[in-house]
């Protein structure tokens, strides 16, 4: 059998395969603590559940229109308004099957054959394989631990070049846990403006941050950058609804027409359901955000005190989503029996088989010094998986 060039060019998502591994020891009656997967372990809150349930019962269970229903675009409208200080018609936003297919839709409509868009590194995992399905080149711009992992004035001008179509930017950032503050995103906005290339914001985590951080929006910050930014968010990392599958973009009106144009004949619409279910979740009480924020905020600081007491072990403090992004190289060359530590992947491998502790290796984000380990699990089990790395890494010589 001859596979497409595309299918060939692209390989499966580490943080899913990593999950799936996991899941799979566990079900055979291994202890496994899973740091692997990026998914609030809270539950739905109850009101969504129920709107949904109405939502069955009073048959809301055909087709909706494409982009997503009347009703749920009117609560995004509000939602960018009152969070983001943006203002959107109906025609200037898209409902998809979650934030990865907004995402995704965004690379059809924009990207073609020689484009060039960059992508700052640690990167979410996923951004470079939509980029090359859609036959365009990630331009890859390394950040580092000093600059807090963000891409810099300086870095963004020696990637531009006059095929540079995009930047892609997530803040909060998945899997460092830093952001931008405005003053970062007003140097960015500058150079976009300045050479005419989009911002496609990635701001799913926005409601997951600590220690004070105010998010902002990069197209909030005027009229030119914003009719030349796609903001992308969704439901999933803030009301915890990872399977119901909602995300939604908002930007100029021809490129949300062309991404809802694609849609139309791949997924067409959202499920109604869902929609339903999101509708109430934008609309009904927000206590449940701040209640989960502060669990995520004290597993945080647990998780970063106990890495970096961690001999050879270093990790900045995170200010959003839901990870820390230990460096562990000091690690690489060392030795356990027969087994040599080369390279993160190496390492997960040795934590997942000697520690029981499933984690995603930096390799997969563009940085091969560091692993992610996700703080959406209890304390309980952060506690015990962190006991038996360090446990397992003391015994590397």
């Amino acid at each position: 059998m001859k596979l497409s060039e595309r299918a060939l060019s692209i390989k499966p998502s580490p943080t899913l395969a990593m999950d799936a591994k996991a899941k799979a020891l566990k079900a055979a009656g291994e202890d496994i603590v899973n740091f692997g997967v990026g998914e609030p372990d809270f539950d739905t809150p109850d009101n969504i559940k129920e709107a949904a349930i109405k939502a069955i019962r009073d048959g809301f269970t055909k087709y909706t229109p494409v982009g997503g229903i009347d009703e749920l675009k009117t609560a995004i409208i509000e939602k960018f308004r009152a969070d983001n200080n943006l203002t959107y018609e109906k025609d200037e936003v898209i409902v998809s099957c979650g934030a990865k297919h907004s995402l995704y839709n965004i690379a059809e409509a924009l990207f073609g054959p020689g484009d060039e868009v960059i992508i700052p590194s640690p990167y979410w995992v996923t951004y470079p394989d939509q980029v090359i399905l859609n036959d365009a080149v990630p331009v890859v711009a390394s950040t580092d631990e000093k600059n807090s992992f963000k891409i810099t004035p300086d870095l963004l001008r020696e990637k531009l070049s006059a095929r540079t179509k995009a930047l892609i930017l997530n803040t909060p950032s998945n899997p460092t846990g830093l952001a931008y503050d405005r003053k970062n995103l007003e140097a960015i906005a500058e150079l976009a403006v300045k050479h005419d290339f989009y911002i496609i914001s990635d701001e799913i985590y926005e409601k997951l941050t600590y220690d004070g951080f105010s998010h902002a929006s990069i197209a909030a910050l005027g009229d030119d950058i914003k009719k030349r930014t796609i903001v992308v968010n969704g439901l999933s990392k803030s009301h915890a609804m990872t399977g119901w599958r909602i995300g939604f973009a908002a930007g100029p009106r021809e490129i949300i027409q062309a991404m809802t144009n694609i849609q139309s004949q791949s997924t067409s619409n959202p499920a109604s359901i869902s929609q339903k279910a999101a509708v109430e979740a934008l609309k009904g009480p927000q206590d449940f955000i701040p209640k989960m924020v502060a669990e995520f905020d004290s597993r945080r600081k647990y998780m970063v005190e106990r890495l970096n007491k961690i001999k050879g072990v270093s990790c900045i403090t995170p200010v959003g989503a839901f990870y820390a992004f230990p460096n562990v190289s000091s690690c690489y060359g060392k030795k356990f029996q027969d087994r040599t530590i080369n390279s993160s992947l190496d390492l997960s491998a040795y934590l997942l088989e000697q520690a029981k502790a499933a984690l995603v290796p930096g390799m997969a984000f563009g940085d091969d010094r560091f692993i992610r380990l996700s703080y959406a699990t209890s304390t309980e089990n952060i506690k015990k998986g962190l006991d038996r790395i360090e446990e397992a890494l003391t015994q590397l010589i």
